[in-house]
């Protein structure tokens, strides 16, 4: 995990972009001290990355674990909100919290349905909300 963490940091600290994601699997790394601790250390890098959790379902080697609870993905979207992340997105399941919204004031700025995608009160060229101009993090271009 080091070699992974230090390299995450390498990446901010020379202005490259990055998401982070984290596939929740069911009795591996499922515990809410688990995921506070996640949540927590990309927060104190920078709450403005984003953190996508990712559902898992059984396939090839573990055939022997469950799909990832709905509540327990929830559960990890509101521990990544609880600890300041401005981006929170579930994958592998379809909801609302798929979406992006102002961290601001709560605007829907990006529809994502399966694999479409829609702009919808995204200020591409500057990168902002139109509603209240906040900063989205993120890479803009048309």
């Amino acid at each position: 995990l080091q070699p992974v963490l230090e390299n995450i940091e390498y990446l901010k600290k020379h202005g490259i972009w990055l998401e982070l994601t984290t596939l929740i699997i069911p009795g591996e790394n499922d515990s809410r001290e688990e995921l506070s601790s996640i949540a927590e250390w990309i927060s104190n890098l920078d709450p403005g990355i984003p953190w996508h959790i990712s559902r898992f379902f059984p396939y090839y080697k573990m055939m022997d674990k469950q799909p990832t609870p709905p509540d327990k993905l929830i559960e990890a979207y509101n521990i990544g909100k609880e600890n300041g992340l401005k981006y929170v997105y579930l994958g592998n399941y379809p909801s609302d919290k798929e979406n992006t919204y102002c961290p601001n004031c709560g605007t829907l700025l990006i529809k994502r349905q399966f694999y479409h995608t829609t702009i919808v009160d995204l200020d591409i060229e500057k990168g902002e909300c139109k509603k209240c101009g906040e900063k989205i993090s993120g890479v803009w271009f048309l």
